[in-house]
């Protein structure tokens, strides 16, 4: 991965309505795991036109709001571990466009997850998940759940479609393995069509070859880190949601970037976002381009 040196944060992005202490506590470990600072951002939104709400004193509330937001979150980061390099921030703007200008000096930004609707993560300003995963341009973590830790045999899930995104995520989620000490498993879901044409066993093989292709290499750079993977038949976000249960994460790529709205985000990853039961890490397809 290119340019890692100038990522050398993790970011958090701190939901004054609701303490996302599963992702803060997630994103405090990943710091420890990297050796890296931490950065709690908290964002005051606007209303169209620039305007903060309403009057002087909301936008002074809001403020107020936010920095306590800020306080206790840091004291839960001190109370885990009182060694990682802190900084907190309180900024103006929409949360997800805020945090999507951060990411150019994150090595990852980490979020919680609201479970929003569809039609919520259209039209409300406090949509973060979803357009941060489609439109950031470094690994994105929704973490709705505290991480599974302490198992014996931890894993990870990376979903491989032989696409240049889906071999960044795999490049990332080695590294993450690495870090955490799991193994990695590697899942190709070949959707049913509908109607099925030519020779089933020999698209089979050659979706296997491929993704076999795609994670040889990785088992020498990381020799700790057991890889093994599988071609399944099915839908991608049922499949890769079944796949993930008992994971640590599930990582996936991201094809380009998102519209405004994050709904081209790609109906796989954002699936995901609302099915699986493991934190998403979404990854660009040059994530640190």
């Amino acid at each position: 991965m290119k340019n890692t040196a100038a990522r050398n944060e993790v970011i958090v992005g701190i939901d004054p309505r609701e303490q996302p202490v599963p992702a803060l506590t997630w994103a405090a470990d990943e710091a420890v795991r990297r050796r890296l600072p931490l950065r709690l951002v908290v964002a005051v939104p606007l209303l169209p036109g620039g305007q903060h709400v309403d009057a002087p004193w909301s936008r002074t509330m809001l403020r107020v709001q936010g920095e306590g937001a800020l306080a206790e979150a840091a004291a839960t980061v001190r109370a885990l571990y009182a060694e990682v390099p802190l900084t907190t921030e309180l900024l103006d703007g929409t949360p997800s466009v805020v945090l999507c200008r951060k990411a150019v000096q994150a090595r990852m930004v980490v979020v919680g997850s609201r479970r929003l609707s569809r039609p919520e993560e259209l039209l409300s300003a406090g949509s973060v998940a979803v357009p941060v995963s489609a439109q950031a341009d470094c690994p994105v973590v929704v973490v709705r759940e505290p991480e599974r830790a302490g198992q014996r045999h931890p894993r990870l899930v990376v979903g491989v479609d032989g696409s240049g995104s889906s071999r960044a995520a795999v490049e990332f989620a080695v590294e993450e393995a690495a870090l955490h000490g799991a193994a990695l498993h590697a899942v190709w879901v070949w959707r049913r069509p509908v109607v099925s044409f030519g020779d089933e066993a020999a698209g089979l093989d050659e979706r296997r070859r491929i993704l076999s292709e795609t994670v040889a290499g990785w088992g020498e750079k990381y020799p700790d880190v057991e890889i093994t993977h599988e071609v399944l038949r099915g839908h991608p976000v049922e499949e890769l949601a079944l796949a993930s249960l008992g994971a640590l994460v599930v990582v996936v790529g991201r094809h380009g970037r998102g519209g405004y709205s994050g709904m081209r985000l790609g109906s796989v990853v954002h699936g995901l976002l609302h099915r699986a039961e493991c934190p998403v890490i979404t990854v660009p397809e040059s994530p640190h381009g």
